[in-house]
C-alpha cells in the first residue's frame, strides 16, 4: 500500500509499526518503511524528540516497543453502555463536566475516542448540571433523550408515572436535566398544567419529540431554578426568624429549604413549604445560631418531640411537659 513519502507521514508510520509490532528490528522496520536502516533510525529518534517513550533493547532478540503510558487499548462500548458510565461518573462526581478536573479530563479523554454516535449523546449526558455526590441513575436512553430535547429546545412529550394515580401524558418543554442529591431532574414548563414543573427522570416511561420548539428563561441557572421550585407548595406554611443576616443564613441552609429574606441587619425570616415537619426541623438544627419557629404548629410541636428525645438521650429523667397550642 502507497504512503505519504513526508518525513511527518513515515514517523507516523513508524509509531503505527511500532505499536503493531513490539520488539520490531531495525532492519524489519527499514523493509516496512521502505528506507534504509539508517534513516528508519531517524524517525525513531524524531518520534523520541516529539516525547514519545520509544524503548530499544540490543542483541539477537532486541528491537523497538512503544514504552508504557502511551497506548490505551480500543475502547468499545455500546451507546447504552457509554451513557451508564458517564451517569455514573457524574453521580460520583459533580465535577464531570469540567474539563480542567482530573475527573471530567479523563472522561473527555474516553468521549473523544468513541465513535461519534456513540460519544455525542454522552457528551450531551456529561454536561448535565449536578450537585451532590449520590444520585440514582434513571435509564440512560431515556435521559439522553431529554438532555438532547433541551439542547435542541424541542417540546416533548412525555408520559410521566405518578404511582398510585396512575401515568400522565404531559406536553413539556425541557429546560434542563440536573442531579441533586440522589435524584434526576427534569426541570420544565408543562402546557398541560400551564405551569413551571419539576419531573423526576426515573418516572419518566415515555419521550416523543415533536414538532414545536421553545426559548428557556434568560439566565436561567437549572440548580438554583431545581432548588427554588423544590422548597414550594407543599403541605405546610413554614416561617422561621434566624438570629444572624440573611446572607449567612444562605450560606448554612439550602435553597430548598427555603428564601431567606432579610429582617434586619441581624435577624432574618426563612419562608418555605414542606410536607415532613419532623424532617425540616432536624435540618434546622444546622443551624449554628439561634432560631425561632412562627409557623405551622406543626412544625413546633416536631421541635418540642425532638428536643425531648434529645434531654432523653442526655439522660435528663424529668422532661418538660409539651407546650399546648391552640
Amino acid at each position: 500500500m502507497p504512503h505519504d513519502d513526508s518525513p511527518t507521514a513515515r514517523a507516523l508510520r513508524t509509531l503505527e509499526l511500532l505499536q503493531n509490532s513490539p520488539g520490531i528490528t531495525a532492519d524489519r522496520l527499514a523493509a516496512r518503511l521502505g528506507v534504509s536502516e539508517r534513516a528508519a533510525r531517524r524517525y525513531v529518534g524524531i518520534l523520541r524528540e516529539a516525547g514519545i517513550p520509544v524503548e530499544s533493547t540490543r542483541g539477537p532478540y532486541g528491537g523497538y516497543r512503544v514504552g508504557r503510558g502511551l497506548r490505551v487499548p480500543p475502547l468499545m462500548f455500546t451507546s447504552q453502555e457509554a451513557l451508564a458510565l458517564v451517569m455514573a461518573v457524574l453521580e460520583g462526581h459533580h465535577d464531570a463536566a469540567d474539563p480542567t478536573g482530573p475527573v471530567g479530563g479523563a472522561l473527555g479523554k474516553i468521549v473523544r475516542v468513541l465513535p461519534a454516535p456513540v460519544a455525542h449523546p454522552a457528551e450531551a449526558v456529561r454536561r448535565v448540571h449536578t450537585k451532590g455526590p449520590e444520585a440514582t441513575a434513571p435509564d440512560p436512553a431515556t435521559t439522553f433523550a431529554l438532555v438532547q430535547a433541551a439542547t435542541d429546545r424541542h417540546r416533548l412529550r412525555v408520559a410521566y408515572d405518578l404511582g398510585a394515580k396512575g401515568v400522565r401524558p404531559m406536553e413539556v418543554d425541557p429546560w434542563a436535566v440536573a442531579v441533586r442529591h440522589g435524584r434526576w431532574y427534569l426541570l420544565c414548563w408543562s402546557h398541560t398544567a400551564h405551569a413551571r414543573r419539576v419531573l423526576r427522570v426515573d418516572r419518566v416511561t415515555e419521550v416523543t419529540v415533536l414538532e414545536g420548539t421553545f426559548t428557556p428563561p434568560e439566565d436561567l441557572n437549572p440548580l438554583d431554578a431545581l432548588e427554588a421550585h423544590l422548597a414550594e407548595g407543599w403541605s405546610y406554611e413554614v416561617e422561621v426568624v434566624v438570629e444572624a443576616p440573611a446572607d449567612l443564613v444562605a450560606q448554612w441552609l439550602p435553597r430548598s429549604l427555603g428564601r431567606a429574606e432579610p429582617l434586619d441587619a441581624r435577624t432574618t425570616r426563612l419562608l418555605a413549604t414542606t410536607d415532613e415537619p419532623e424532617w425540616y426541623v432536624r435540618q434546622l438544627t444546622e443551624l449554628p445560631v439561634a432560631f425561632r419557629i412562627v409557623a405551622p404548629r406543626e412544625l413546633r410541636e416536631a421541635a418540642q418531640a425532638l428536643g425531648r428525645s434529645l434531654l432523653a438521650a442526655a439522660g435528663h429523667r424529668t422532661l418538660p411537659e409539651p407546650e399546648t397550642f391552640d
